[in-house]
């Protein structure tokens, strides 16, 4: 299971964030344990440079998308390859919303749109969509229309 999509701008304030079977009372811990590994370990880090570690017997794979660092946390059958294509897919969807790597200004100006993809990417813990065609097709503002 995927336990958790977060994503943090570089003084480590938290722009988004995704739990799934989390307990609240661990949410603050994984925050702030997130936050200052990679306040750690992406300083000078090159763009999309995947970082890996582990924790607490789960696994986890961060990043830096421009300005905004990502950090994806899994277990059991989600060790840290099938991770790595996770951020991969949320790292395509982020770069396709905004047009480029994302400035922290650009990331919360596309928030909703970046919403959505997450949505499409990631359900209720697991992997659902990889392909950024698909995923943009899906994530498309359009009413229902009627038959």
């Amino acid at each position: 299971m995927i336990l958790a999509v977060l994503f943090a701008n570089s003084d480590g304030n938290i722009l988004i964030e995704r739990f799934h079977g989390v307990p609240a009372e661990e949410r603050l811990h994984w925050r702030s344990f997130l936050v200052k590994l990679g306040s750690e370990n992406l300083k000078g880090s090159k763009n999309e440079e995947l970082h890996v570690a582990s924790h607490k017997s789960v696994s986890i794979v961060y990043t830096m998308v421009g300005d905004v660092c990502l950090y994806i946390v899994g277990k059991d059958e989600y060790d840290e390859l099938a991770l790595a294509e996770v951020i991969f897919a949320v790292t395509s969807a982020v770069k396709d919303v905004c047009g480029k790597p994302p400035t922290e200004r650009l990331f919360l100006d596309k928030y909703g749109r970046i919403c959505l993809c997450l949505d499409e990417i990631v359900w209720k813990g697991l992997l659902e969509n990889t392909e950024k065609d698909r995923v943009r097709r899906l994530i498309r503002l359009k009413p229902p229309v009627e038959p």
